[in-house]
């Protein structure tokens, strides 16, 4: 690499070259070949050229325009001098990583790609160079080098995602959001499900790379015979009225064992458990997979019988961490590590499944709604410290809300505690359904320090009753339709919850064409499920309804039935104040610095500012945040991720800002970086759009002058 440093950065990065193996700059190591990074999920890099020195005279050195707006949350890859990434609508594009200029684009028109999308994956064997990337239910595989469709996988290129979920899942949503994780000539893909009790199961598949042919496929929902099966009811496997426990977070794998690491979620439906009575294995579970044949070689269960959407948000990191032996000699351990929306972090000896720190059992309110059986107790580590508040008094109240009393009033209204069941009265959640730790997972170098950004915002939860056929009997069938599947997130009377990301739906045919709408309904769009299980005649009834045009007297041919739920989740609602600000005393998002090898936290930073009440004097509070860091040799954090929009950069040891620039978009998503003929860039996708921020289309990269 051609550059001048400083005589004290030269000497820096020659010791950290001469003291980390992992820092030998091969062609891989220029490269951002995977998914957050590499295999390890570390979201790490060894390239050094922008470091602590210099980092303040970053530029912009390209952009590109997608020339499709929205949220976009991917975090690109790049190999042999080409970048790989989708648009907002989930479009498969390759550029030229020095400039940004479009090579081709592969966009299939006759399948919906609504659903956002966190990457693509990289296959090469040979000549034979692949992009895998999910599209709607179907995994695509194309040229690398042209963009075109691989005639010999699957049946023209694609394999349908519902492969291995059984016949129960033949017309439900299915789709994935997060690339797959390669072993050998497999690929392991995660799935995005359904959250409500039509939920398809969540089995975990691997695919063979160069045929689309299923390999194995391991059951999250244990059938008879198998390990497990007795944490639920009987019947609970042919999956009419319970599923999911699926992995839509993404994985880890550790090659040179041949072990896959699988994050999974909550079984749904997601807040009521009356049909699901037991602990629930393999939901909520750090799965220990042979990566060859799906075996379960060890698992560690984070919440029993989840009643809360605590999903695992991330994939975990795989590390090597030093603790003293039972001689009291210091020694290596390679482990995973698993962050939690609920601010912890679980340690374990990645071969033998053992906690490197202590895990206690620990006794949990007990739930006082009828039908439900919660467990009564829930695993918390000792260590490290959570890097989220756990607990939520009335002097952690937002100070400078103009509405304290009313949040106040709120506050003590509501069911609170550390896994305080749901009920028919608020529950206080805290942290939120969207973290502590969120999908953009933490970042770990080679000294084991984890960095992981986090939300802090309660939600308000609670349930009601399910109507009975006779309260629904006078309703239109589109009202109807919309009662029992829209209401819970866009409310009874359309008009949403955007501070939760649920719009209006009030004179929606002023915004959207009606087939779009139509299109929408089966095939969901980021958080929104399709409902694929519809008639025909139901989605047009739906329509209708909402387009405000529905004739009642048409006939209605009934899709398949939803199983029925004693209680109905009354939505997403966020403890705001009037402005709506969270409703807590900042910080709202922090960046936190935790030692991996003795447990303890080393720095926590603020991370993001509302402008707004910064003009008025008071201190950065933090934003909600969502995607991750990127951690480098040259001494850096960079991270995006803030609703204010801007592009950060911190002194990974102390946690000081170096750094900061405005992006054309908010950038929910994580960065990527490597070097092309000499050159250190740093890209991170900007499609704004959630949390009320303007929509973008553009990757811009980031550059020494």
């Amino acid at each position: 690499m051609k550059r001048i440093l400083l005589p004290a950065a030269f000497i820096t990065a020659v010791t950290l070259l001469a003291t980390r193996p992992e820092a030998s700059l091969d062609a891989v190591s220029r490269e951002w070949p995977e998914y957050l990074g590499g295999p390890d999920r570390n979201h790490y890099s060894p390239l050094d050229q922008i470091n602590t020195t210099n980092v303040s005279q970053l530029k912009m050195a390209w952009e590109y325009h997608s020339g499709d707006s929205g949220q976009a949350q991917c975090n690109p890859i790049m190999v042999n001098g080409t970048l790989y990434g989708v648009t907002a609508t989930n479009r498969l594009f390759a550029l030229d990583a020095a400039t940004g200029t479009e090579k081709w684009r592969f966009s299939e028109k006759n399948v919906n790609g609504l659903n956002t999308n966190r990457g693509v994956t990289y296959w090469r064997s040979g000549e034979d160079e692949r992009i895998l990337f999910a599209l709607g239910s179907w995994l695509y595989a194309v040229n690398a080098r042209t963009g075109q469709p691989v005639a010999t996988f699957g049946e023209s290129g694609r394999i349908s995602l519902k492969s291995g979920l059984g016949e129960t899942a033949k017309d439900k949503f299915v789709i994935s959001n997060t690339p797959g994780t390669l072993f050998e000539n497999l690929i392991i893909m995660p799935l995005r499900l359904d959250e409500g009790s039509s939920a398809a199961p969540g089995n975990i598949q691997a695919f063979d790379v160069r045929t689309g042919r299923l390999v194995w496929a391991f059951r999250t929902i244990p059938h008879p015979g198998e390990f497990g099966y007795d944490t639920w009811p009987k019947e609970v496997y042919k999956n009419t009225e319970v599923g999911a426990a699926n992995n839509w977070a993404g994985m880890a794998v550790d090659r040179k064992r041949g072990i896959v690491y699988v994050p999974t979620g909550s079984a749904a439906f997601d807040f009521y458990g009356g049909n699901r009575k037991g602990s629930n294995l393999f939901a909520n579970c750090l799965l220990a997979l042979d990566a060859r044949t799906g075996k379960r070689l060890w698992h560690f269960q984070a919440v029993h019988h989840d009643v809360w959407d605590r999903d695992f948000p991330a994939p975990p990191n795989l590390v090597t961490v030093t603790q003293n032996g039972p001689d009291g000699r210091p020694r290596k351990i390679d482990a995973v590590a698993q962050v939690t929306k609920s601010g912890h972090v679980f340690v374990f000896d990645r071969v033998t499944g053992k906690p490197l720190f202590p895990i206690k059992e620990t006794p949990v309110p007990k739930t006082d709604l009828d039908g439900e059986e919660t467990w009564p107790t829930q695993p918390l580590p000792l260590k490290p410290a959570p890097f989220s508040r756990q607990t939520i008094a009335e002097a952690d109240l937002n100070p400078y809300a103009e509405n304290r009393d009313s949040l106040l009033a709120t506050y003590r209204r509501a069911r609170k505690g550390v896994f305080q069941p749901l009920g028919k009265t608020p529950t206080l959640v805290y942290p939120g359904l969207d973290g502590g730790a969120e999908w953009g997972g933490a970042a770990v170098d080679p000294n084991g320090i984890m960095y992981v950004n986090a939300n802090e915002m309660a939600w308000l939860l609670s349930l009601r009753d399910t109507p009975s056929e006779e309260q629904l009997a006078h309703l239109s069938p589109g009202q109807r339709l919309y009662s029992l599947n829209c209401a819970t997130c866009h409310g009874p009377e359309r008009k949403g919850n955007p501070s939760s990301g649920y719009p209006s739906l009030v004179n929606i045919g002023q915004r959207r064409e009606r087939d779009y709408v139509h299109k929408l309904i089966t095939s969901g769009k980021g958080m929104m499920p399709g409902f694929s299980g519809l008639s025909e005649s139901e989605k047009q009834a739906l329509t209708a309804y909402l387009f405000g045009d529905e004739k009642v007297e048409a006939t209605v041919q009934a899709g398949k039935k939803a199983p029925y739920v004693r209680y109905k989740f009354n939505g997403y609602t966020k403890f705001l104040d009037s402005k709506g600000y969270p409703g807590i005393r900042p910080p709202w998002g922090t960046l936190t610095a935790i030692d991996l090898n003795s447990g303890n936290h080393l720095w926590q930073v603020t991370l993001g500012e509302h402008k707004a009440l910064t003009a008025k004097g008071i201190p950065p509070t933090g934003t909600e945040n969502y995607g991750g860091p990127v951690v480098t040799a040259g001494g850096l954090l960079f991270i995006a991720a803030t609703q204010d929009g801007m592009f950060r950069a911190f002194d990974r040891k102390t946690g000081k800002l170096l750094f900061q620039t405005q992006l054309p978009a908010a950038g929910f998503a994580t960065p990527s970086t490597y070097e092309v003929a000499g050159k250190q860039y740093v890209v991170v996708a900007c499609g704004g759009t959630k949390l009320g921020t303007k929509k973008g289309d553009s990757y811009v990269a980031f550059a020494l002058p």
